[in-house]
């Protein structure tokens, strides 16, 4: 052994060639902690002073190759400030540096995923083979920052201007054969040859066959662009990039701008300048709100995994009560993850519209090439229609999502638990109607909770597993590891009205309600919320998810708690809702709708929702994009400290992971709590006591007022 760390080695292989292994420690993966960046090092040293040494393949003892940067290294280091993440970036890139400079040529297999960091070092190095397994890019741009050690630099010169802009923009993973046909990668074999194809591409430089030296004057020199062809890529990709990513997120046009800016610069210059944009955006909001949420999303899965290892059983077959849009969605996730589901309704109707939306899933997937038609239909032989309970014995978990309606609900709920086996799992799809109320009507109430589905079911990926009084730790853990298997995000919450996303998101509607009550033009709400950089504002979202359900929604949370969210005005909800004016379902709420062209519903405005509203509201007036965000935005803070302090969800990560999952809250804000964080507490506090005399929801919570002049993200 020439050289042995915890995460790195180098070991002589035959006469002149060396192996510079990745292999961490104690871990599944590799990634470049500060502990592999020094060993590496260390490990290019030695093979610096390697006597007779005439070659190196770079490999990796992990399934995968590495994954990139150790995230969780970020917010030390970005605290520090631009200074010193530059010098954390210069420890990486000098590694690579000394990688491209080395003697002899180096040649990476790459095995599985080469991410981020990970592709930057298979960069540096002379030739890249591949699995036909593997995939490879760099995500950055979804962190809010740009690729630090060399991406920006290497890819552009390797790969040309247009491909390493649409890579690095999108922050996609491409696949092998994708990477090949870019030029990133020079071949492709199946995984048992790649060692070979290696060393076979290593002896071919080391036999003057293949002219590394050629290769490394190519990356480490200016752009081969004349100004006019340099202008025309740069300018070109900006605009176009600059508009799919649009203003909250900065880092994927700040990426083509930095490889613009070292473009007629020499390696070591170029560097400098990814290395100053790098840093620039770890300052930035955007870079702590989507790293803070990379990491919240690591903590729900890990806590979502620690559940599944919990359940004493596999779920190895479920069913879906109620087939509809919702059941029929359900049904399709879980046959499409592997799970057979029966898919039970009281009417033929029901199931034939429940797998007419399993089949226009399945459908779209094949169309688009995500699936080929034969397993499409393995797909759908995994969801078993029925009108009966026939063969519910078998079945290990039953997911109710019949009517949102109490005694229909208890009704529904008392059957199944009859037909099902003791040990089965029953969970409940509602909303907002309380467990433990729910559980009344079951015998064995220890045995169910809630499953709360977000709609579309395929598209988002929250579930909420509701816990009510007399549910148990078996009901819970089984119900994640179904989740879990769906490919969906858990969160476990406790039972309450609304559970944790409806309860928050109806105060939210019911700052709405207040702002046209008092004269503003939902329009204008809309659009100053949408470009806040919410998906739609409140009122296209209550005509998406319909204001018949929403009124129903707002009648529950009036009943849970009266002191806040009970109304004392006619409501902009009740007012549309008795004009049946229920949103997309029947073409008319808040807007009109008419179908376009590819069959999707068109929003038109319609001047008769104005005429609705007037005698129940003020004249109208123009409000500030300031006052419209601080009076929509406050209630749901106030809301969503409440869940939080009274145990309601276990922490403030999994609260702002379960908005984004469920609700489509802005990712580049990171969450409510995160958002509090960048404005201030004091600032969100000082909206509040603006707004006092709208009522209780606008009041702070006593741990707000605690952590004044503190954060909820330490």
């Amino acid at each position: 052994m020439v050289y042995q760390g915890k995460s790195v080695s180098v070991r002589q292989l035959e006469a002149g060639i060396a192996e510079l292994c990745f292999d961490a420690e104690g871990e599944s993966v590799n990634k470049f902690d500060l502990r592999t960046v020094q060993e590496l090092g260390e490990a290019i040293s030695a093979l610096e002073q390697l006597p007779g040494l005439q070659g190196v393949i770079a490999t990796s003892g992990k399934g995968v190759f590495i994954v990139g940067a150790d995230i969780t290294e970020f917010g030390s280091v970005f605290n520090a400030g631009s200074d010193a993440v530059i010098a954390h970036l210069s420890k990486n890139n000098e590694n690579n540096n000394r990688l491209e400079d080395l003697a002899v040529p180096v040649v990476v297999a790459i095995n599985g995923f080469a991410l981020g960091g990970g592709l930057e070092f298979c960069l540096a190095c002379d030739y890249r083979v591949a699995s036909s397994a593997a995939k490879v890019g760099l995500p950055e741009t979804k962190l809010g920052l740009i690729p630090g050690w060399g991406g920006t630099v290497r890819l552009p010169r390797i790969a040309g201007v247009d491909t390493a802009a649409e890579w690095i923009a999108s922050g996609q993973d491409q696949r092998a054969e994708a990477a090949l046909k870019a030029g990133v990668v020079d071949a492709v074999v199946a995984p048992e040859l790649l060692r070979d194809c290696a060393l076979h591409t290593v002896r071919q430089c080391i036999d003057g066959a293949l002219d590394f030296k050629s290769r490394r004057q190519q990356k480490t020199s200016p752009m081969a662009l004349n100004d006019t062809e340099s202008l025309m890529a740069f300018e070109t990709a900006k605009s176009f990039i600059g508009t799919q990513a649009g203003k909250n997120y900065p880092a994927p046009v700040a990426a083509v701008k930095a490889m613009q800016a070292a473009a007629k610069a020499g390696r070591e210059a170029a560097l400098a300048e990814e290395a100053k944009a790098f840093a620039k955006l770890a300052q930035g909001p955007q870079a702590a709100a989507l790293v803070g949420l990379f990491l919240s999303d690591q903590l729900i899965g890990k806590k979502a995994k620690g559940w599944e290892k919990r359940a004493d059983k596999k779920i190895a077959r479920a069913a879906v009560l109620g087939a509809g849009i919702m059941g029929g969605g359900i049904a399709y996730q879980s046959a499409l993850k592997g799970t057979p589901i029966k898919m039970k309704d009281i009417a033929q109707a029901g199931i034939d519209l429940g797998l007419s939306e399993a089949s226009k899933l399945l459908t779209k997937r094949v169309a688009r090439g995500r699936m080929q038609p034969a397993a499409m239909a393995q797909v759908l032989t995994r969801i078993e229609p029925c009108l009966s309970y026939d063969g519910f014995k078998q079945v290990d978990m039953v997911v109710e999502a019949v009517v949102e309606n109490p005694k229909v609900k208890h009704t529904v709920l008392a059957e199944v638990e009859s037909h099902v086996s003791n040990d089965a799992i029953i969970a409940s799809n509602t909303s907002t109607i309380s467990i433990s109320y729910l559980a009344e009507a079951l015998k064995r109430p220890e045995n169910f909770c809630g499953m709360h589905f977000f709609n579309p079911v395929h598209a988002m990926p929250l579930v909420e597993v509701i816990r009510g009084e007399k549910t148990s730790d078996t009901a819970v853990a089984r119900t994640v590891a179904y989740a879990n298997a769906m490919g969906k995000k858990a969160v476990v919450v406790k039972d309450c009205p609304g559970f944790l996303v409806n309860r928050v998101l109806f105060p939210y509607f019911a700052g709405f309600s207040m702002l046209l009550r008092d004269g503003a033009d939902f329009q204008q709400v809309d659009r100053v919320m949408q470009a806040w950089g919410w998906p739609m504002g409140p009122a296209y979202l209550l005509d998406v998810v319909g204001i018949d359900t929403a009124a129903h929604c707002e009648t529950v949370m009036a009943e849970g708690f009266p002191t806040r969210m009970g109304k004392h005005f006619k409501a902009c909800t009740d007012i549309m809702y008795e004009a049946e004016r229920y949103g997309q379902k029947n073409g008319q709420g808040f807007y009109r709708y008419e179908t376009d062209k590819k069959g999707k519903p068109a929003k038109l405005v319609d001047e008769q929702a104005y005429s609705l509203l007037a005698p129940h509201c003020a004249e109208r007036r123009e409000f500030s994009d300031e006052d419209i965000i601080a009076r929509m935005m406050v209630p749901m803070v106030t809301e969503m400290a409440r869940c939080v302090e009274e145990g309601i969800v276990d922490s403030v990560a999994e609260a702002d992971m379960a908005l984004i999952y469920g609700l489509g809250f802005p990712p580049f804000r990171g969450g409510v709590f995160r958002w509090v964080d960048s404005v201030g507490i004091d600032a969100v506090l000082a909206m509040a006591e603006q707004h006092a005399a709208l009522g209780e929801l606008y009041a702070p919570t006593p741990g707000m007022l605690a952590l004044s002049g503190k954060k909820y993200y330490a």
